[in-house]
């Protein structure tokens, strides 16, 4: 359903999803590439150069560029790693160790073919032009790059004659008709498809429109009489002599198809002479031979409008529009891809990767081609200046027939299948107004979009826009964030702001896109949002950003994580028919008991917890069980096991969905730790805990990691019991986690249950937490305890923790006792610095701040005021 999205000009959706298909499953003829390293050589290079052309100590500045930037986020997304360059490396370094093939094989997905040009100076470093056919769909060719050639025969010369005094004369006409012989038999290869010339990083492309034969000699003759060895050909009487040589011999070849020659041009290392880069240098040299294909090689950045005009002008100029991939930010490429379409016809654009010693340049470049043509050519589309025939055609042009027909490849076209790596219909690759028209397809327009936070009191508090409203934000490229005073975490459950802070600074709300669910109630569409300040900056008291670099800190250790939680939650029948009515009496069935069938006798209740499963699963929430609890109308609902973020957002989003279920169906849904006093059940909200990535499996560090989370579990629990009720349900025997520090196989009276290798459950945490929080808390003093190698010093409890004698508690450390309230609780994060530290200082210092606060409101409150008062809000 993308109507909003429509071409005021006429371009029906239909046509728009035609063109997107033609960019998303055109093959690619990568007109010009370099050899991959091979495995040993590939930590010789930086890769850091994946996304600049800097060297030496210029290319750490490139960090900040905005082409980093950009690649750090997309290789992270295809990666499954966190958005930070120390991440997206070690996942790399992980895929070359337990994957290599298969990751170069994803990297190329989408080649046909590549024409390589092997001339460099490491070839014992790198793979064979023929090697790289393992991963395109058509054998690879190569391109014989000349300076490369000459220079290397030059030497062989100079070496040959070593031993008297060589006549420059006779010495030239060895090297050149060598050279000469050399180019023959290329022109005759069929695996060499055309030729390379680097002039422009030796004398600039202003080449001489003929050659000065006298001139060529006497700079020949200064190689001869030097005294320092010969290097490169870096002098212009030469460098210009022997591009004119080789396209005369292509010229005077006998086959009709000649191979072209293609040309550096524009952007470059430092090596480049920048002024002598322009093509437009080449004008007389063009004209001298304009019976030989040139191809102006890299979008000839910044000149880009000279290739397109040479290109225009010229029948044999060819404008490749390469390398800017993915050396520029977006906005730079979009850019020149439109410079390049300003004059010169289409017919004469080809792309190229560019892709040189790491995999992961083929694949930023083949992302970012497919990107950025399906936004500048659809907007031509939607604009009617490119019919979406038309735009069809360009594509299949631009990325496979011209260059087919130019290098005289003789391959039929023959698109992409079934899912490409990558595919731009991703999400990682959409943008927010793509991601969520893909959402809203087969659905019913909304009338809200509801916008969540959770604030330090566990309160889901939101803001809610009308979609049209959104939409035009969306389609207008404005931003979707919300101004959210700054008081909003400084506030207790009733709106108060506490002592010491004021509605005074306003922070940015920014939805995010990946969160979108339908819901809670009909009409409405929901995402979670995360607090940005107004530059765009983190904000380190925001819980989900807490949680999003908890993650992020994991995954540049190599740690990733699944979670996956329970709800445990009662249903309750209001008290008599007025509205709003604040009291609750227990229960909804008789007998009630844990797993019993019986609880399922109600058919209104049982209808109610169908529809929560129900809902949930239209939504893509697949509930993994359900059953009964022990408590009178309790009951537990488990969700899939989940990235950590995606996981917290799922958590709160189905109960959002239950709760306005459970309220439409005339009851209340509570999660009250302990609703009805300490001899009934309480209601907690586990959470099953596991490393997934490779390291996990080690016991040696899942055992550091839950180590550390043991090690600060005393300070933990003020954000996993963070209400004065949640000390209630803290008993011994009652399943529930028991009240030490301690953890056991299968054990449910301990703080943490192992279950199988890396996964654990905690079980002291309930649904009055705030899980971004909770999580965030968990997993750092997890990341920490694994980094720091921490030992397990607690042993493995098989017993019930009150049942163990003192010399038992002894022997398996089971010696510290959890707090017994919140105020004991708060001070034992406070006494753990580096807990604290973890967190933030800041943080701990205004979560303690609310806590102490909220303990104060709720302490003037009777018992049953404060039970209710609990209930009326979680």
């Amino acid at each position: 359903m993308a109507f909003w999205a429509g071409n005021r000009l006429g371009a029906t959706s239909s046509q728009l999803e035609h063109v997107v298909h033609a960019i998303r499953h055109t093959p690619i003829i990568d007109n010009h590439a370099h050899p991959l390293l091979k495995p040993e050589a590939l930590g010789k290079y930086p890769l850091l150069s994946i996304t600049t052309e800097a060297s030496g100590d210029a290319i750490d500045d490139s960090l900040t560029s905005l082409a980093h930037l950009r690649a750090i986020r997309q290789l992270s997304t295809i990666l499954k790693c966190q958005p930070t360059w120390e991440a997206v490396v070690a996942a790399i370094e992980l895929r070359r160790i337990e994957d290599p093939d298969d990751w170069v094989a994803e990297c190329l997905d989408g080649i046909e073919t590549i024409l390589v040009d092997d001339g460099l100076d490491n070839e014992d470093e790198v793979y064979s032009y023929s090697e790289h056919d393992d991963y395109t769909r058509s054998k690879c060719k190569r391109i014989v790059r000349i300076e490369q050639v000459v220079a290397t025969i030059i030497k062989r010369q100079l070496e040959a004659n070593t031993t008297e005094k060589a006549d420059a004369q006779e010495v030239y006409s060895k090297v050149f008709d060598e050279f000469e012989a050399h180019i023959k038999q290329a022109i005759d290869d069929e695996d060499v498809v055309g030729f390379k010339s680097v002039i422009c990083y030796r004398t600039g492309l202003d080449i001489a429109p003929f050659v000065d034969h006298n001139a060529a000699i006497e700079a020949f003759r200064g190689i001869i009489d030097s005294d320092e060895p010969f290097k490169r050909l870096q002098h212009k009487p030469l460098n210009d002599m022997i591009v004119h040589r080789t396209a005369e011999l292509i010229r005077r070849s006998p086959s009709r198809q000649k191979k072209p020659i293609q040309f550096h041009t524009g952007l470059g290392d430092n090596d480049i002479l920048l002024t002598k880069s322009s093509p437009s240098h080449m004008q007389p040299f063009i004209r001298v031979h304009q019976d030989i294909p040139i191809v102006l090689l890299h979008a000839s950045y910044p000149y880009t409008r000279d290739a397109g005009y040479l290109a225009c002008v010229y029948p044999n100029v060819y404008a490749d529009i390469g390398e800017i991939f993915p050396f520029l930010s977006r906005d730079g490429q979009e850019t020149a891809v439109r410079q390049a379409l300003e004059l010169c016809p289409w017919s004469k654009i080809v792309w190229s990767t560019d892709g040189h010693w790491f995999p992961e340049t083929y694949l930023l470049a083949i992302v970012q081609i497919r990107e950025v043509l399906e936004t500048v050519i659809c907007d031509y589309v939607r604009k009617g200046e490119l019919g979406w025939k038309a735009a069809v055609q360009l594509v299949r042009d631009i990325l496979f027939n011209t260059n087919n027909k130019l290098y005289h490849l003789g391959l039929e076209f023959s698109e992409l299948e079934g899912g490409v790596a990558n595919d731009l219909s991703d999400d990682k690759y959409r943008t927010d107004l793509e991601l969520f028209q893909f959402f809203l397809k087969g659905r019913e327009v909304p009338d809200f979009i509801r916008i969540y936070w959770n604030d330090l009191t566990a309160q889901p508090r939101m803001r809610m826009i009308p979609f049209r409203k959104f939409m035009s934000l969306l389609e207008d490229g404005k931003s979707t964030s919300i101004g959210i005073t700054k008081a909003s975490l400084s506030l207790l459950q009733n709106d108060h702001i506490i002592p010491g802070f004021n509605a005074t600074g306003e922070y940015r709300l920014h939805p995010d896109f990946s969160s979108l669910k339908s819901g809670p109630i009909k009409g409405h569409v929901s995402m979670h949002g995360q607090f940005r300040e107004q530059n765009g900056a983190r904000v380190d008291l925001c819980p989900r950003s807490l949680l999003e670099r908890a993650v992020e800190i994991g995954a540049e250790k190599g740690l990733t994580f699944l979670l996956g939680f329970e709800i445990e939650f009662m249903l309750l029948k209001r008290r008599g028919d007025k509205a709003g009515g604040a009291k609750f009496p227990a229960g909804v069935s008789d007998g009630h008991a844990w797993s019993v069938s019986r609880a399922f006798a109600d058919q209104k209740v049982s209808d109610l917890l169908r529809d929560m499963v129900g809902e949930l699963d239209d939504m893509g929430i697949y509930v993994e069980q359900l059953h009964a609890e022990s408590g009178n109308g309790q009951f537990e609902l488990v969700l899939p096991a989940l990235p950590p973020i995606e996981a917290v957002d799922t958590l709160l989003h189905a109960r959002e969905v239950m709760s306005a279920l459970a309220t439409n169906a005339g009851y209340r849904m509570t999660l009250h730790p302990k609703p009805f006093g300490i001899e009934d059940a309480g209601n907690a909200s586990h959470v099953h805990l596991s490393i997934s990535s490779p390291p996990g499996s080690k016991a040696e560090v899942y055992e550091s990691f839950y180590a550390g989370i043991l090690k600060h579990l005393r300070g933990i629990l003020a954000f996993t019991y963070s209400n004065p009720a949640s000390y209630e349900r803290m008993v011994d025997s009652g399943w529930s986690g028991g009240r030490w520090v301690a953890w056991g196989t299968q054990n449910r009276e301990t703080a943490l249950r192992k279950i199988e290798d890396s996964h654990w459950e905690v079980k002291t945490l309930d649904g009055l937490a705030n899980p971004y929080l909770a999580m965030a808390t968990i997993l750092l003093a997890g990341v920490n305890g694994a980094l720091a190698k921490e030992k397990l010093v607690w042993g493995d409890c098989e017993d019930d923790p009150v049942n163990l004698t003192d010399n038992d508690r002894k022997e398996l450390n089971v010696t510290e006792m959890l707090p017994a309230t919140m105020e004991e609780a708060l001070k034992a994060l406070k006494k753990d610095e580096e807990l604290t530290e973890l967190l933030g200082p800041a943080l701990v210092e205004r979560y303690t701040a609310v806590k102490e606060a909220e303990l104060d409101l709720l302490g003037k409150m009777g018992e049953e005021q404060r039970r209710e008062w609990i209930m009326e809000r979680y």
